[in-house]
C-alpha cells in the first residue's frame, strides 16, 4: 500500500502533510496509517478517493490487494 498511496499523492502534486490536512489528522496520525500501524477510517478511505478521483479498482489495489514481496 505503502508506494501505491505514495505515488498518487506524488502524482497529484500532494505531500504527507497536505492529505493529513485533507483528512483533518495529524501527519504522524497519516503516516501510521501509510505504514500499515493503524488501518485508515471508512471516511478517510472516501475522502482519498474522491480527492485523487480513483476508481473503485484502483482503491482496491492500493488499500486491499495483498502485497506481494520479493
Amino acid at each position: 500500500m505503502k508506494q501505491s498511496l505514495l505515488s498518487v499523492m506524488i502524482k497529484n502534486g500532494d505531500r504527507q502533510s497536505d492529505l493529513a490536512n485533507a483528512l483533518g489528522i495529524s501527519q504522524p496520525a497519516l503516516n501510521s496509517r501509510i505504514n500499515g500501524h493503524v488501518d485508515f477510517r471508512l471516511n478517510e478511505l472516501r475522502a482519498i478517493r474522491k480527492r485523487y478521483g480513483l476508481s473503485a479498482d484502483e482503491m482496491w489495489v492500493i488499500f486491499f490487494a495483498p502485497q506481494v514481496s520479493n
